[in-house]
């Protein structure tokens, strides 16, 4: 059963496109690429000034709708300044999904905060909202502004909410559950880049949304992030901490507090400002590469693949199929598989709670997330993939 399975995904790819191998996500580097990186290097800036900078900053900020955008470093960065700047402190909880990359997590702990796993939905990854609530309301109390875990007497502060694989949350639950229950919402956008909710952005609608350019996105600088807020005094304190709180002098270095080396380059964002102007594009191209996949796995029932959930419009970052559960044992040794034969394929995260450092953790029921968990399979998904099929 796990060659045929295997032998299904293997012989599309083989008889579908040019490749010999087939990555997972690879950049879509262009000529106009090293014509800005070219730009910058000429101009001898480099470093953590300059026009390039700005321009991809505004940008953003056009194509997001954002008000105000910090560029840093990583979405890590992101992350953690987003959570420093929603007060995130010591003994206090996080709801944070199971399933998602492990800087996710980790940027809680950096407060020394403490994160509570949420179950997640068996179509999209993401959260589920409903069951959600219900557990909020069996676990919680509502005590002046402040939701209180009654098991471990801990406020639970803040919510973040990841748009896996680029497919966005159901944000009306988002809110309507931060509101109820007090909560400050910061959005886990790293993979959603030109992923939309009722036609606007995902990442402004929380306090905080937080984007990446890592290698592997859907755009890259390289590496580098992006921190998302409508609040001007956020954004003033934001720049702030990434640079390392220090004061403006002619000479001196004065920090006013503690601050982090986060800012972003000039040469990491020229290339971000070109991949950008080329954005509508790919994802034009992972949009058609989902309809191909979606056309040429319609009828077999060994999988489903991933689509984006209603009212969205995915920028369909990694697509992904979900193996019917009476085949789960059969997930990994499939992706070894077509890893074998030079299609590489990945599992999906393992589970945060599986994770030494946050094996404690509290958390709710995650059975769906630890069912689904089991049966991801991570296909190849770079933005150009869809130009590379053979000729009939």
């Amino acid at each position: 059963m796990t060659e045929n399975i295997s032998k299904i995904i293997l012989n599309i790819f083989k008889k579908k496109f040019k490749n010999k191998k087939i990555y997972l996500h690879e950049p879509d580097i262009k000529k106009s690429d090293y014509i800005y990186l070219k730009k910058c290097i000429l101009e001898n800036n480099i470093s953590s000034t300059g026009k390039f900078i700005q321009k991809f900053e505004k940008k953003i900020s056009n194509f997001t709708g954002s008000k105000y955008v910090v560029l840093t470093n990583s979405g890590t960065s992101a992350l953690h300044i987003s959570c420093l700047l929603s007060n995130i402190k010591k003994e206090e909880e996080v709801l944070v999904p199971s399933f998602t990359f492990v800087a996710t997590v980790n940027v809680i702990k950096y407060c020394n905060a403490t994160p509570h796993f949420v179950e997640v939905e068996d179509k999209n990854l993401n959260i589920d909202f409903v069951k959600l609530r219900k557990y909020l309301k069996k676990i919680s109390r509502i005590q002046g502004n402040k939701c209180i875990n009654k098991k471990t007497g801990k406020r639970i502060r803040a919510i973040i909410a990841v748009h896996v694989f680029g497919h966005p949350v159901n944000i009306k639950s988002l809110l309507e559950i931060s509101k109820e229950f007090k909560l400050e919402v910061i959005e886990d956008a790293a993979e959603a880049l030109g992923s939309f909710f009722k036609k606007q952005h995902v990442g402004t609608f929380g306090k905080f949304g937080t984007l990446s350019f890592n290698g592997n996105k859907i755009i890259t600088c390289g590496s580098g992030g992006a921190i998302l807020t409508n609040s001007k005094i956020l954004d003033s304190k934001a720049r702030h901490l990434v640079a390392t709180a220090k004061i403006n002098h002619p000479f001196k270095f004065i920090h006013s507090e503690t601050g982090y080396n986060y800012r972003l380059s000039n040469i990491n964002a020229a290339i971000g400002l070109s991949q950008l102007s080329r954005i509508e594009k790919m994802i034009k191209q992972k949009r058609s590469l989902y309809k191909f996949y979606q056309e040429i796995f319609l009828n077999i029932k060994y999988f489903s693949l991933i689509k984006e959930p209603k009212d969205s419009k995915s920028n369909y970052w990694l697509q992904s199929i979900i193996i019917k559960k009476k085949f789960s044992h059969l997930t990994e040794q499939i992706i070894k598989n077509l890893i074998s034969k030079k299609i590489f394929v990945r599992s999906g995260w393992d589970l945060m709670t599986s994770l030494k450092p946050y094996k404690n953790c509290p958390k709710m029921n995650i059975s769906v997330a630890k069912s689904v968990q089991k049966r991801i399979v991570c296909l190849p998904s770079s933005s150009f993939l869809i130009n590379n099929l053979k000729k009939k």
